[in-house]
């Protein structure tokens, strides 16, 4: 699918449900891509992965954003205009409905790798309708129910009821289909009375004398007449000219030389003839050099595109099926697609061949001196999209590396408050209590160059490791300075078991650098000290931005550290208050001469 459908969903989402809530759908959806590109390609599925992310996440039902996503598409594509296309098919909701497939066809020339589906009316009452819907897209049968309602309250005002009548799953092949016929309730007498109007006046209008249909085979060169049987009745007169002259195809089945390009998905029967009068067909004639039963009987075994051809043997016609009453045949009144001069030629055609009083000489003319611009245009505006696409995937590569830089220099909270338009003074905040740790490698000394080496490789093993476990506990590592880790918990996310999540992280500590050996063959020794209180942190500085601490709790944690031991882990009464009852082992150290403090009742965390 084109990127315009996913556009519209994630429009209407950020707007009705918020940004917080789309970046959970796209990670929910493992959706790879935060922006859509209007002519690129995605795949089908992406829009129904979107919708289970959207039922998950608020509870609601699947079906029901499916048939939102399909209200959304029309609302979007209504502000670039297209809703001028739907509003001027007709007056009456019924004439869209039979305008449906003309319009995709439209469409096909913005969007050439559009895989639209076909839609036919094939009851109208006073009442409603019955619509048939045919897509290779399974899953989308809501999403339709969603477009139909939109446009007939918005297009049309007026209130629309849909009924699933029955679906059903076709395959021919390598081809498969989805088909649903919809039962469509709404006011339709207008419209009834209209057609009825049109038929009393052709009645009474209808005066000329008849004349006989090969005089009107002959006015439309093309143009083909197939009975109820689909065999070919007659022909224009220019098909002598292009036809293979030992096959003729006059009381041949047309199924032989003809072959549905347009509406797509449906057979070639009379009744879907009869049906689709009001929609543009595109018709394949194989001009008698090939057999298209041979071919579809083939393809049907081996898959698409197993039969080689020689596609200058067809030929491609345009236009409508009318259904004449009289003798119960459809003619398809039609003429054929010719790009440019240069095609003519190899179609055994000449300028002379094509209708008067039609349009093809001209599109034939404009088109061999605008089909080369228009091509580099088209090839033109495929690089920026592809060029586009790639530089927004640089673009969250980058975005993403930044956000990484950020978030190892100040809490993802704060960052992200910054991002918002706060001043670093609004970052500073006052906290009432939060625990401080402070550890000190001890036992490291560098006396020469390669001792110095080796203690920045011992430190840079360590510190490591205790990064993994801040993000373990998810704890905030304030900084390090020389041979000194210090981390916060309680700020900036306040947590009211701090006291008992920081005992845990400095045993943990203790327990990582254990087994570790450094490179001069002795264990790693901490000297830990904690303490809880009041402090104020903030965001200082302009070039490195630090979110950094202050206050007494910082000075006493840090003393705390300074008088520990190696190996062990020295917490102030204050941190040991605020533990739970019996989940640690202590061991009270007595008072300590604490420099700048005096004496201080402390204690040992020796496990729990």
């Amino acid at each position: 699918m084109y990127g315009m459908l996913l556009e519209a969903i994630q429009h209407y989402i950020q707007l009705e449900y918020g940004e917080e809530l789309w970046k959970d759908i796209l990670k929910t959806s493992n959706c790879k891509y935060t922006v859509f590109n209007t002519h690129q390609i995605y795949s089908d599925n992406l829009a129904l992965e979107l919708g289970e992310a959207c039922a998950k996440i608020t509870g609601g039902r699947y079906n029901d954003f499916i048939q939102y996503f399909g209200k959304c598409f029309i609302r979007f594509t209504s502000k670039f205009g297209y809703d001028a296309t739907v509003k001027a098919t007709g007056r009456f909701f019924t004439d869209f409905l039979e305008s449906v497939d003309n319009i995709h066809h439209q469409f096909s020339f913005t969007y050439p790798k559009m895989k639209s589906p076909s839609m036919y009316l094939t009851e109208i009452d006073e009442n409603g309708c019955v619509l048939v819907y045919r897509s290779s897209r399974p899953g989308y049968t809501h999403y339709i129910m969603g477009v139909l309602e939109y446009c007939a309250e918005d297009f049309f005002q007026m209130k629309l009821k849909i009924t699933i009548l029955n679906e059903a799953n076709s395959a021919s092949g390598s081809k498969k289909q989805v088909l649903v016929n919809f039962r469509l309730d709404f006011d339709n007498r207008a419209y009834m009375e209209r057609k009825n109007q049109k038929d009393v006046d052709n009645c009474r209008l209808a005066k000329l004398a008849p004349f006989s249909v090969d005089l009107f085979i002959s006015l439309f060169p093309f143009a083909l007449l197939i009975d109820r049987n689909l065999q070919v009745v007659a022909v224009g007169e220019n098909y002598s000219t292009i036809w293979n002259p030992n096959e003729l195809c006059i009381n041949k089945r047309v199924t032989k030389y003809f072959r549905l390009r347009r509406p797509k998905g449906i057979y070639l029967t009379w009744r879907n003839l009869k049906n689709l009068q009001a929609v543009i067909f595109e018709m394949e004639c194989n001009r008698g050099y090939d057999n298209f039963e041979t071919v579809r009987a083939a393809e049907s075994k081996e898959g698409e595109d197993t039969i080689v051809i020689d596609p200058r043997n067809y030929l491609l016609l345009k236009g409508q099926m009318k259904h004449i009453v009289e003798i119960d045949c459809i003619v398809f009144l039609c003429s054929p697609i010719i790009n440019d001069i240069g095609e003519l030629t190899s179609q055994s055609l000449f300028l002379d061949d094509l209708n008067f009083h039609g349009l093809s000489r001209e599109m034939v003319l404009a088109g061999w001196q605008h089909n080369s611009k228009y091509q580099t245009m088209f090839d033109k505006a495929e690089q920026n999209a592809e060029d586009l696409e790639q530089s927004h995937e640089l673009l969250d590569q980058w975005k993403k590396r930044g956000d990484d830089l950020l978030y190892s220099m100040m809490p993802k909270a704060i960052a992200d408050r910054l991002r918002t338009g706060a001043s670093a003074l609004d970052t500073c905040e006052s906290f009432n209590s939060v625990s401080i740790l402070f550890c000190e490698l001890v036992g490291l000394q560098a006396e020469t160059v390669k001792e110095t080496m080796e203690m920045v490789s011992t430190m840079n093993e360590v510190f490591s490791a205790f990064d993994q476990l801040m993000d373990k506990f998810k704890v905030y590592k304030v900084e390090t300075v020389d041979k000194i880790y210090m981390v916060a918990c309680g700020a900036p996310e306040k947590n009211e078991r701090h006291a008992e999540i920081m005992a845990n992280v400095a045993l943990s500590m203790l327990e990582v650098t254990a087994n570790m050996v450094i490179p001069s063959g002795n264990g790693v020794e901490l000297k830990i000290g904690i303490h809880s209180g009041h402090a104020v942190a903030g965001v200082v500085g302009i070039k490195v931005p630090r979110y950094c601490f202050f206050g007494d709790t910082v000075n006493t944690a840090s003393r705390m550290q300074s008088s520990s031991e190696a190996g062990k882990i020295q917490l102030s009464s204050d941190f040991q208050k605020l533990l739970p009852e019996g989940r640690f082992r202590l061991d009270s150290r007595g008072r300590v001469n604490i420099k700048g403090k005096g004496a201080m009742l402390t204690y040992w965390l020796l496990g729990k």
